[in-house]
């Protein structure tokens, strides 16, 4: 799962923390092992890992609805919410497991928004987003990611649709599509992937805040926990997972 930036931007702000950089390496190494592994492996072992994360991530929402709400209905309300959140993204997910490399392209774009938003706010600075959230994200920074994943899609289209496809160029040429089209269209989808990731993030930082917490857990190394590296890909999954349910009350 990809790790969001607020980590990243703060451990390297902190003098003190440069020493944590081998673990996190490591670490993030084992993740992309876990995770290019389930995906090789495809099946039952990609759903195992989505259902395990998924359980790991509500158990941490529950954890940090705990320790902020102190009202036995509200902590009802916000598990409910967050048992919704989570389901309807891992369901997402398993349905994207149909076309694995489709989903592996959109896990893609959510690293490019972490990693375009990282470089682009160390290098340009600028206004912060909201400071009293989550310090360290700026306009910059998401207008670098948003830059990342659309460069990341708009490749994609010209190479898997396009560029090693001449079938489907003769195909675009006569429904009067064409590559432009396309690209305008992965752009698009770029922005929207940008602005629903930085929003999860937003999201997951205003609940860490509202707790008093640094992570949502401990439980990988210099990075900690489930919900601080998914928080955007599960903002992107929930809201394509709300779009197919629409879709398919729609077409019923």
């Amino acid at each position: 799962m990809p790790a969001g930036t607020g980590a990243l931007a703060g451990a390297d702000a902190a003098g003190g923390k440069r020493s944590d950089l081998p673990v996190r390496v490591v670490s993030a190494a084992v993740m992309v092992g876990v995770a290019g592994g389930a995906f090789w492996l495809g099946g039952w072992v990609l759903r195992g890992l989505f259902i395990a994360v998924g359980l790991g991530v509500l158990g941490e929402w529950i954890a940090l609805v705990l320790a902020f709400e102190k009202r036995l209905s509200g902590r009802a309300l916000w598990i409910v919410i967050g048992l919704v959140y989570v389901a309807t993204a891992c369901a997402e997910a398993m349905a994207l497991q149909a076309t694995p490399v489709e989903l592996l392209w959109l896990v893609g774009g959510v690293i490019a928004v972490d990693v375009g938003a990282y470089f682009a706010g160390r290098t340009f600075g600028g206004p912060k987003i909201a400071r009293s959230i989550s310090p360290s994200k700026t306009w910059s920074g998401l207008c670098g990611g948003i830059v990342a994943v659309a460069a990341l899609f708009a490749t994609k289209v010209w190479l898997a649709d396009h560029a090693l496809d001449p079938a489907k160029q003769r195909m675009a040429a006569l429904e009067g599509t064409g590559l432009w089209f396309d690209i305008q269209m992965a752009l698009l989808a770029g922005l929207l992937v940008a602005v629903i990731a930085q929003s999860g993030d937003f999201f997951e930082s205003w609940m860490k805040r509202r707790a008093g917490v640094k992570d949502s857990g401990r439980l990988i190394p210099g990075h900690g926990g489930l919900f601080d590296r998914a928080d955007g890909l599960i903002a992107v999954l929930f809201v394509l997972g709300l779009i197919r349910a629409f879709a398919a009350i729609v077409v019923s």
